[in-house]
């Protein structure tokens, strides 16, 4: 039978953690998903872990990243989307816990009313999780579209890793970008959410992201070289994809020209402003206010400090 939703699971080097990942997979109370398991190169004995599991559940699959999709997280998803035969999609990560009614509660969304995306809360755990559950389906909503992109993007209305189910269509035009090392999933959504009509956001938690010192957000938070450039990366395409679409007001704008300040190694600001096609005198206006940035925040901080 046809899988209804397609789980795409990237990993790399985590026989420690994965298992007990599948297993909460297993545990979903819908039934009727296939998981794609595709391993990025690990050295580790993660083959040897799964393989009772994969004898046992014939929902997944345990592949190699093709040299045609780039290492890293980004080309491994890449390549899951290319396999993937359901009509829903989500993203699991390896070392992480699914709430047993993550799939059901989705789809519960999605049979409502015409969305192209379900949001939902994901909360992190450290060491051992504790399985206890909250089963009830008592939980308040919202609705997101592109008009939401400015708290999206400043991360005000967080899209957390695996914390979203959307509809094969939503990936129908769009794909990862590979190059990038952090930030991959934040410009993937950008470019989602303001391409589709709307989707739902739930008030309950159906995912347990584990907090370990290998994950790639720990890399950015320690201003990992690769990270910090792949952010930069990151917020020149999403300007970029908002001004063809005509969606780059001047609240997001000015935001990320403030961030900009932070990536002056990276060129961001010059990088931002040779992607869009304005007047001489509009950037120059953009670049007076960058220049001036740094002495307005300090007098800013100064008042902040003493209204205290």
């Amino acid at each position: 039978m046809k899988p209804t939703i397609t789980i795409i699971m990237a990993t790399y080097n985590r026989a420690q953690y994965i298992v007990e990942s599948i297993k909460s997979i297993q545990a979903q109370t819908f039934k009727n998903w296939e998981c794609l398991i595709i391993d990025d190169g690990g050295t580790d004995n993660t083959a040897e872990v799964l393989a009772p599991i994969l004898i046992e559940d014939n929902r997944f699959s345990y592949l190699k990243r093709t040299d045609n999709y780039t290492k890293g997280l980004p080309g491994s998803r890449n390549y899951g989307l290319d396999l993937a035969k359901g009509d829903y999609i989500i993203f699991f990560d390896d070392d992480d816990i699914a709430h047993p009614q993550n799939l059901e509660i989705c789809l519960e969304e999605f049979a409502k009313d015409d969305i192209s995306f379900c949001r939902y809360l994901r909360h992190v755990f450290r060491g051992d999780f504790e399985y206890n559950f909250d089963l009830s389906k008592e939980y308040t909503h919202f609705y997101i579209d592109k008009r939401d992109i400015n708290q999206i993007l400043r991360n005000e209305l967080q899209f957390n890793s695996c914390a979203v189910m959307w509809t094969k269509e939503c990936y129908k035009k769009h794909r990862y970008t590979e190059h990038l090392r952090y930030a991959e999933e934040w410009e993937v959504y950008s470019r989602i959410i303001t391409s589709v009509n709307k989707g739902i956001s739930i008030n309950k938690a159906l995912y347990y992201g584990r907090k370990h010192e290998e994950s790639i957000t720990g890399d950015f938070n320690n201003k990992n070289e690769a990270s910090l450039k792949s952010y930069a990366d990151a917020i020149h395409l999403v300007i970029a994809d908002l001004h063809k679409k005509q969606l780059l007001n001047t609240e997001i704008l000015r935001y990320f020209v403030q961030v900009s300040l932070d990536y002056k190694e990276y060129n961001l600001f010059n990088r931002i402003f040779n992607t869009l096609d304005y007047s001489y005198l509009k950037k120059i206006k953009w670049t007076a206010i960058y220049l001036h940035l740094p002495f307005r925040l300090f007098f800013y901080r100064i008042y902040k400090k003493h209204i205290r």
